[in-house]
């Protein structure tokens, strides 16, 4: 059996000073906690931005720290239940920054979807923080290329419950909390899923031989429950037709 205790989180192999945890999964205050640490400084993002200089800095000299910082930071991500609101802030700021400056990859953000966050909302409130600090460094185009790279682009809407992942609650909340840039990107990846998955369809109702009248209903009530416009909308049923004609009969057309 293996007596060893088990080994508290560690950020770039510097030990963090953590709090035991108690009875129902709270942290205790019963130890010593150094001052020179991330959730005892300023609430300010200039502050997180000098933080996240020397962990940069440090990951850049040390090569083989950067996939052990990756990993305690998503079990940081995993236990923000445990940190008080204004400590959550620091965290979710310093994480932007060093999802901004290549520090840290973007799938550690997977450990927001963890069930129990998203119920509570921690996970949509620590994304507001994390997400501005993020554009602020780099522009909402250069954080959808990140997002892009990790298959993650697609799944923001996730940081709510199933009964509130809608394109509208999303931009409303996130309009609301100052971040109108990620809003429309959210807006603008639903859009663009609902014109891909209309042609996919379309083209799948015309290799079976639908009925035209089937069709053109469909593509109505596509139309206007996803806010397609009539002439996007004519190029992709032109562009279905055109992919299920067959090469010897489109000369034809």
């Amino acid at each position: 059996m293996n007596n060893q205790k088990q080994q508290k989180p560690t950020l770039s192999g510097q030990r963090f000073k953590t709090r035991k945890r108690a009875p129902g999964g709270t942290l205790a205050d019963d130890m010593m906690r150094t001052d020179v640490c991330v959730f005892a400084a300023q609430e300010d993002l200039e502050t997180m931005q000098a933080f996240a200089q020397v962990f940069n800095k440090l990951i850049r000299r040390y090569k083989y720290l950067e996939k052990g910082f990756e990993d305690e930071v998503k079990k940081l991500l995993l236990f923000l239940k445990g940190f008080s609101e204004s400590e959550r802030n620091k965290l979710a700021m310093l994480t932007g920054v060093l999802l901004a400056n290549g520090t840290l990859n973007a799938s550690i953000l997977n450990s927001l979807y963890n069930e129990n966050l998203v119920k509570e909302g921690v996970s949509a409130a620590f994304a507001v923080k994390l997400f501005k600090s993020w554009i602020n460094e780099k522009d909402i185009n250069a954080v959808a290329a990140s997002l892009r790279k990790v298959s993650m682009d697609n799944r923001l809407m996730e940081l709510f419950p199933a009964n509130k992942q809608s394109v509208e609650h999303f931009t409303k909340y996130f309009t609301e909390a100052g971040l109108k840039e990620l809003s429309e990107y959210v807006r603008n990846q639903q859009t663009i899923g609902a014109r891909k998955e209309l042609q996919k369809e379309l083209q799948e109702q015309m290799s079976r031989g639908d009925p035209f009248k089937d069709i053109i209903l469909y593509v109505k009530e596509e139309m206007k429950k996803n806010n397609i416009p009539e002439p996007v909308v004519i190029g992709i049923v032109w562009s279905s037709v055109m992919s299920t004609v067959e090469w010897n009969k489109k000369e034809e057309l």
